[in-house]
């Protein structure tokens, strides 16, 4: 990681630090800052990373929890994040669903994280990026086998889209999400989808090609994020995972836009 982004999370920490009273930690805030770093980049664990650093295991749990909230509060909103896109003039985000592996739960908790889309369990996330692939909003989690539909509909994407005046560009995943009296008002644009009955035109193959490379960018988006490690297997608790996502998307938007 850059130096930039080292500094930027130790005087976040030190701000943190001051405000609330506690001008003390047994580190100095730029160490601190290296040894979250270093836990989300390359999914140190937390017992291996205490005994090379001298400081025991809780403390260092509680410095990332702490760092994770402290970065997660820095996401814009949703609603804002999309108005400065309609200000600068942009027409459209892009929208995908993507699945975090985690480890098998057991009990009640182990089906709903199991995707059988991806034949593995995990949390599903929404995510929104800009026309050139920048992260601009992480969703909450959800189970792993919510379908990117259903999230779509419960997190009101299309009434965040016609309040800003965007529109968005998806996947075949998100199809009937959108569904304006007119079909030429279609806020979220997905292509066509062939069935055994009606094959696609070439008019209409044509069209899904031209979407399907205006949204490349969404992917390079999720590659970006998921670069982080911690991301391979999340071992967190699930209620904290909604934090941890937006707390990467601020660093990775850092560190891309450096």
């Amino acid at each position: 990681m850059s130096t930039g982004t080292i500094v930027y999370l130790a005087d976040l920490l030190r701000y943190h630090l001051k405000a609330i009273g506690s001008p003390f930690r047994s580190l100095p805030s730029g160490r601190i800052a290296v040894l979250v770093v270093a836990m989300l980049r390359h999914d140190l664990r937390l017992l291996d990373r205490a005994g090379g650093s001298g400081v025991p295991e809780s403390t260092l749990r509680r410095w990332r929890d702490e760092m994770i909230g402290l970065l997660a509060a820095r996401a814009p909103r949703l609603d804002r994040a999309l108005r400065t896109i309609a200000k600068r003039g942009g027409e459209v985000v892009l929208i995908d669903g993507t699945l975090i592996p985690t480890q098998r739960r057991t009990g009640a908790e182990n089906r709903p994280n199991y995707s059988g889309k991806h034949h593995r369990h995990g949390l599903h996330f929404l995510a929104l990026t800009d026309e050139r692939g920048k992260l601009i909003w992480i969703f909450a989690a959800r189970p792993g086998r919510t379908h990117d539909a259903t999230a779509a509909r419960h997190d009101k994407i299309v009434e965040h889209l016609k309040t800003a005046g965007l529109g968005a560009l998806a996947d075949l995943g998100f199809l009937g999400v959108d569904k304006p009296e007119n079909p030429d008002d279609l806020d979220i644009v997905t292509g066509f989808k062939a069935t055994r009955a009606r094959k696609l035109t070439p008019g209409q193959k044509q069209a899904n090609r031209v979407l399907a490379a205006g949204r490349v960018p969404v992917e390079h988006g999720f590659a970006n994020l998921k670069a982080w490690r911690v991301l391979t297997k999340l071992r967190t608790d699930p209620g904290r995972a909604t934090a941890l996502l937006r707390a990467l998307l601020v660093l990775t938007n850092f560190k891309v836009n450096r």
